[in-house]
């Protein structure tokens, strides 16, 4: 048995939690995969999947097995590339999970300019506020606003996104326009939650170093970014979010920024993915590329990165 191999059927057996559909992304005839799959449990002596005629779910042993195996084939690319006659040419498919409007806004617009560098690098790219699974999902690296509290995962910092305050005209129009934090009484905000944490409808603004909040009515509450500006252009009341994934309905006068002397904290950007000595090339490549990309401004002194609330 080629232990590489089966150890890659494995792995897109796990990530794709089916052996057909693991078949056809190998280019391998199914009973190929499963005679593998077979042979390797037989090996090891553990089984690594639970499959019925409608599921295939991985085991506790699997997941185990699915970390190491996953560190080991990263080191066996790193260790090819260093003798790859075009080992500035890394390839092969990265999987990336991150927000909907990051995605939309920043990161694909972009993406000619990666192709072009990394012709031969195939990139999955979901889009997604939520916390996610690596393992469940069967994704490379995630991007998300808060650093991670998983010890199974590495955290690199990308950036720092400044955050504004905004609300749509008619709104302004009905319930005026704040010049200060002092100013909230009697406004609304659009709540907002994740599937990890509990709903909120607070704003929050740096004073003296300080994050201070203010707790506002809220009419409505949205789970996902682009949910949560559709709720502000109806009008449903104050939203705070990063100025680059507003651009476009600032530009477009669908909302208008308020408070401008008084600013959210920043937001900051971590990219999270499986430890390991070894990163695949094709990883480490967009990892870099990705830090390059969100570089933005040095953020006022006053102004301390903490966890934002919405992923933007």
């Amino acid at each position: 048995m080629d232990q590489i191999l089966a150890m890659k059927i494995f792995i897109r057996i796990a990530e794709l939690e089916s052996f057909s559909r693991a078949a056809e992304d190998l280019n391998l005839p199914r009973a190929t995969v499963s005679t593998t799959l077979k042979r390797l449990e037989q090996k090891l002596g553990v089984r690594l999947f639970l499959r019925t005629t409608r599921q295939v779910k991985i085991t506790d042993e699997g997941k185990i097995y699915y970390q190491r195996c996953l560190q080991l084939i990263s080191a066996l690319e790193e260790s090819d590339a260093l003798f790859a006659h075009h080992k500035n040419q890394p390839a092969g498919i990265v999987r990336i999970d991150m927000p909907h409007s990051l995605a939309r806004v920043m990161v694909i617009p972009a993406l000619p300019a990666f192709y072009q560098r990394y012709p031969q690098i195939t990139l999955s790219v979901s889009a997604n506020d939520n916390a996610i699974n690596l393992l469940d999902q069967g994704v490379d690296c995630v991007v998300r606003a808060w650093p991670s509290e998983d010890d199974n995962l590495q955290s690199r910092h990308l950036a720092d996104l400044k955050q504004i305050t905004c609300a749509s005209p008619a709104y302004l129009a009905k319930f005026g326009t704040p010049e200060t934090p002092e100013d909230l009484a009697g406004h609304q905000a659009v709540g907002y939650f994740f599937a990890h944490q509990r709903a909120d409808s607070h704003l929050d603004f740096m004073t003296d170093g300080k994050v201070e909040k203010r707790q506002l009515l809220s009419k409505l509450t949205v789970s996902g970014a682009d949910a949560y500006v559709a709720a502000a252009k109806a009008g449903f009341g104050l939203i705070q979010a990063s100025e680059l994934a507003m651009a476009q309905e600032l530009e477009k006068g669908e909302l208008v920024e308020v408070l401008h002397q008084h600013l959210p904290p920043p937001m900051p950007l971590y990219i999270m993915y499986p430890p390991g000595r070894f990163l695949a090339p094709r990883i480490r490549v967009l990892l870099d590329w990705l830090i390059t990309l969100f570089s933005s401004p040095v953020q006022p002194d006053n102004q301390k990165a903490i966890p934002g609330k919405i992923v933007d």
